[in-house]
């Protein structure tokens, strides 16, 4: 997608040491998955007849491109920060049972947002369109199991520092709509508090509708 970015001094960077500790691990990615409340946003997206699904991805994206830790990326063995980052997630093809990958660029409107990715999704045919690039956030939502962790398949690649976002199955508890919401991030740039400020972020968006 070509999306501008700018190159990091390693030398002058705060997180040079953090950053090559975690470079080097076996695993240097961590998952953690939280409880999120949905139903402000599964009501308005009722009420506006669109894709719940498609909102959410629009959500956890729209929340993860306001923390810089979250756009940081490696090139070319280089340590770069993307200005802003677009979207892929799964869809499924109900005549096959297969998922497809469908990029989609992020946009400033919500609702234009979601009528925009459904169609892109619906009629897009191939399931794979090629590998994706270093300026997306990757969504797999799982509607069928509201679980309580998740793992991912691993790459090798110790330098793919995509983050993931994963959700379930929503419940109802004390009245709410309740969903189990993961994010896996790169450790070389991701640490517990800035998770912490996403869900933070992504609370208080849900809470808006």
């Amino acid at each position: 997608m070509g999306k501008e970015y700018i190159e990091i001094d390693e030398n002058t960077w705060p997180r040079k040491m953090h950053c090559a500790i975690f470079r080097n691990s076996v695993e240097p990615a961590f998952c953690v998955t939280f409880e999120g409340d949905v139903t402000s946003l599964k009501r308005y997206t009722k009420d506006n007849s669109l894709s719940f699904t498609m909102a959410m991805v629009y959500a956890v994206c729209r929340c993860a491109n306001q923390i810089e830790a979250f756009r940081y990326r490696f090139v070319d063995g280089k340590i770069v920060l993307f200005e802003n980052i677009d979207t892929a997630f799964t869809y499924l093809n109900k005549e096959t049972n297969l998922f497809k990958v469908v990029n989609m660029p992020m946009m400033e409107d919500l609702n234009e947002y979601c009528i925009h990715a459904k169609k892109v999704a619906e009629e897009q045919k191939e399931y794979f369109t090629g590998p994706l690039g270093n300026d997306v956030f990757q969504c797999s939502p799982m509607p069928w199991v509201s679980y309580t962790h998740i793992s991912h398949t691993n790459s090798g690649k110790k330098d793919n520092a995509t983050p993931l976002f994963d959700w379930g199955k929503y419940y109802e508890k004390d009245g709410r709509l309740i969903m189990p919401i993961s994010v896996q991030v790169h450790h070389s740039f991701v640490d517990g508090i800035h998770i912490g400020e996403f869900v933070d972020k992504l609370e208080k968006f849900l809470g808006e509708f």
